[in-house]
């Protein structure tokens, strides 16, 4: 019986699987038998089709206009002493440090330039830094316990903080702008440089959220209260400030760069930055020095594709190259050893051949 079966009297519920193809395991099945004329042309149409784009890739990769500017021990504009070792002799100091660095562009940056930050042997990809923040406080939830954040859940009053974890504590926090000596400030925006599903959907600020933030601490490492971020821009603040959105989408290497502004194309910069000399104003607040780390100042415009990156054509020109050339030695090897494997008794079977 399939459903059950019957002992003295008493029915007993089978475990016995129904006669079923499925269950019975008598489905039809296809297997792939591997041979010369399958192999060999898969390997060499894979090497065919990558190569080229991998070429493409690397040409919209190359076609992207940067300019890197190292401004870790940048010489503060009062004293010969760097920022850096300012910070780390004063670490509690309410003075800021400020530090100019001159450069010039030897060529015209075409228009949507961007303005990017890096930070170098920076882990945000550590297991307990990703995990040190609360979605549900993220989400305009104020009024739970904080999860996975300590040592970063409550101030020195006992008070919760918002944000709160290791990630929104540091925060970054220079302040980076750039002038003409020949046009003037290069204008740049703050809003639209994070993803708008982050900004919709992952951070929100709830109702009368100034409010509710009455008896909550601000992170401890933080200079400005979550209301004062964007003092101008009163759609910018709290948990909607596009910075802080940025900073928390964590990298998954431990250099890496976050887009930080985007500058107006307007006036005299309507079709880009004109080559010249500029300076890069820092309000350096933000230490790197103790872990070995290295700040970075980007400016970059975009290509096609999107920013420079020359990994993925690489990648692809690798992969097609090894298809290419693994291609060719089973191609020889095929041919040399063809006519033995013709007059071997294996040479007679196929996929409809019976075992024995």
């Amino acid at each position: 019986m399939n459903v059950a079966d019957v002992d003295q009297g008493v029915i007993i519920k089978s475990k016995r699987p129904s006669d079923s193809n499925f269950k019975q395991q008598r489905l039809p099945s296809w297997q792939p038998i591997l041979t010369a004329g399958t192999v060999l042309p898969t390997f060499f149409i894979i090497g065919i089709a990558f190569i080229p784009v991998g070429i493409v890739l690397l040409y919209f990769s190359n076609s992207v206009q940067e300019h890197v500017i190292n401004y870790t021990h940048c010489n503060r504009t009062q004293g010969d002493m760097t920022c850096a070792r300012f910070l780390q002799e004063n670490p509690n100091t309410s003075e800021r440090c400020v530090c100019e660095i001159g450069f010039n562009l030897n060529v015209d940056f075409k228009r949507n330039v961007f303005m990017y930050y890096g930070l170098t042997n920076y882990y945000q990809n550590h297991r307990r830094y990703v995990k040190s923040r609360d979605d549900n406080q993220l989400l305009g939830e104020f009024g739970g316990e904080p999860t996975d954040c300590a040592p970063f859940d409550r101030d020195i009053n006992g008070n919760t903080i918002v944000p709160c974890g290791a990630i929104a504590n540091s925060l970054f926090n220079d302040t980076l702008s750039l002038k003409s000596d020949s046009f003037g400030p290069v204008l740049h925006n703050n809003t639209g440089i994070a993803w708008p599903s982050d900004k919709q959907i992952k951070f929100r600020n709830p109702p009368n959220w100034r409010d509710a933030l009455k008896n909550k601490g601000r992170p401890i490492a933080w200079r400005k209260n979550l209301w004062e971020l964007d003092p101008l821009n009163e759609n910018n603040n709290g948990l909607q400030n596009e910075d802080l959105i940025v900073w928390m989408r964590t990298a998954a290497l431990p250099s890496f760069r976050k887009l930080y502004r985007r500058v107006f194309h307007e006036g005299s910069y309507s079709n880009g930055l004109p080559r010249g000399r500029y300076v890069l104003n820092v309000e350096y607040n933000y230490p790197v020095t103790q872990f070995d780390g290295t700040k970075l100042f980007i400016l970059s415009n975009t290509s096609f594709l999107g920013g420079k990156n020359s990994f993925l054509g690489y990648a692809y020109i690798a992969v097609g190259s090894i298809c290419v050339i693994l291609g060719i030695v089973l191609l020889i090897v095929h041919l040399k050893y063809r006519s033995h494997a013709h007059s071997s008794t294996t040479s007679n079977t196929n996929p409809r051949t019976p075992y024995t």
